[in-house]
């Protein structure tokens, strides 16, 4: 991971955000860390996924669901409309 201050990343933004497609910059203020930029090359849809709230619940509920055996094998699946 790229470490730069802020001040660097403001005055030359093009250049940080062309370093993010590659890897994850954390941008600092006074030395401390206070974000992190990062590039989205091809997975800004798999990014979305990842952090969206709504997903994620219904992955875990999912999840819950296969734990205490209320799932389907997708071998059961087949041929079913």
């Amino acid at each position: 991971m790229k470490k730069a201050a802020l001040s660097e990343v403001k005055d030359d933004l093009s250049k940080f955000l062309r370093l993010a497609e590659k890897e994850e910059v954390l941008i600092t203020r006074h030395g401390r860390p206070a974000g992190v930029l990062i590039g989205f090359e091809s997975d800004w849809f798999d990014y979305r996924l990842e952090h969206d709230p709504r997903f994620l619940a219904r992955i875990e509920a999912a999840r819950q669901n296969v734990r205490a055996g209320r799932g389907i094998k997708i071998e059961e699946l087949d041929g079913k409309s």
